[in-house]
C-alpha cells in the first residue's frame, strides 16, 4: 500500500500540545520504515528501534504515548520488552505486532499485558485505526484516574493547582505553575529553551530566551531550595526534571 492509502485525518494531541509520540520496535527495517512513514503522515513523532534493549533505551528517553511492539525480536522478546518498558511506564499502551497467529500467542500477548493484537500481513489503516482506539480508551483512563501528577516526591494537582512536596506546599505565580506543569509532563526529558518558550509563552512576551532561564532560577528556589535538586541543567540542550536522588 502506497503512502497515498493512507488517510491523514488529523491526530490527538500530547497534554503539552505537542504530537503524540509512538515508538515501533521491529527487527525488519524496511516495515519498521513504512510504519514510521505512516505514522508520521498522521502527524505523529515516531521513533524506532530493531531489537528489545535497544527499544527500552530508547523508550526511557523518548516517552513514548503509545508502543507498536514485534513479538519476534532477535534478543529478548516482545512479552520481556513490554515487562521492562511497563516497569516504568504502567499505563503506556502497548499494540503487538506479530507473524503469531495462534490463539495460544494472542491469549499470551494479552494476559502479559498488551492492549490490541496485530497479526502480518496487515493493514496499515487497520493498524493505525487500532493506535488511535488505544490511545483513545488511554486518554479516557487517565482523565478518570483526576488531575494528579506526581514526579518523585513533587506533586502536582492540575485542577486545584496545588503544588507540594514531600508533603510541603509550594505557592507558585501562574506562569512558574505553567512552567513546572510543563516539565512535569515530560520528566527524564530534556527540554530546549525554544520548547519551552513554545509551549509555556507561545513567544507572546516578545522572543527573550533569558524569560526562561529566570523563570527556571524562580522555580528553583521553590522546589529545590534545601532539598535533593530536581530541576538540572543540560548545558548546551536545555533543562530536565528528574526526581530528587
Amino acid at each position: 500500500m502506497t503512502m497515498a492509502d493512507v488517510d491523514s485525518r488529523g491526530g490527538p494531541r500530547r497534554p503539552d500540545g505537542g504530537p503524540v509520540r509512538v515508538l515501533v520496535v521491529d527487527d525488519e527495517p524496511t516495515l519498521a520504515e513504512l510504519l514510521a512513514m505512516a505514522l508520521r503522515y498522521e502527524g505523529w513523532e515516531v521513533r524506532s528501534a530493531p531489537d528489545g534493549l535497544s527499544a527500552v533505551r530508547v523508550a526511557r528517553d523518548f516517552r513514548a504515548d503509545a508502543v507498536v511492539l514485534d513479538v519476534m525480536l532477535p534478543d529478548i522478546d516482545g512479552l520481556e520488552v513490554l515487562r521492562r518498558l511497563r516497569a516504568e511506564s504502567p499505563d503506556v499502551p502497548v499494540l503487538f505486532l506479530t507473524a503469531r497467529d495462534s490463539v495460544e500467542d494472542r491469549i499470551a500477548g494479552l494476559t502479559a499485558g498488551g492492549d490490541d493484537y496485530v497479526v502480518k500481513p496487515f493493514s496499515l489503516e487497520e493498524l493505525v485505526a487500532r493506535l488511535r482506539g488505544l490511545m483513545r480508551r488511554a486518554s479516557r483512563s487517565q482523565r478518570r484516574s483526576g488531575s494528579r501528577m506526581a514526579v518523585g516526591d513533587l506533586v502536582m494537582d492540575e485542577e486545584s493547582r496545588e503544588v507540594r512536596r514531600d508533603g510541603t506546599p509550594i505557592s507558585l505565580t501562574a506562569k512558574e505553575f505553567e512552567l513546572l506543569r510543563y516539565l512535569m509532563r515530560n520528566p527524564r526529558r530534556v527540554l530546549s529553551k525554544a520548547q519551552i518558550l513554545d509551549r509555556v509563552w507561545n513567544y507572546d512576551f516578545g522572543g527573550q530566551a533569558n524569560v526562561v532561564e529566570l523563570y527556571v532560577s524562580y522555580l528553583r528556589k521553590k522546589i529545590d531550595a534545601g532539598r535533593n535538586p530536581m530541576i538540572h541543567t543540560m548545558r548546551g540542550a536545555g533543562y530536565v526534571l528528574r526526581p530528587g536522588e
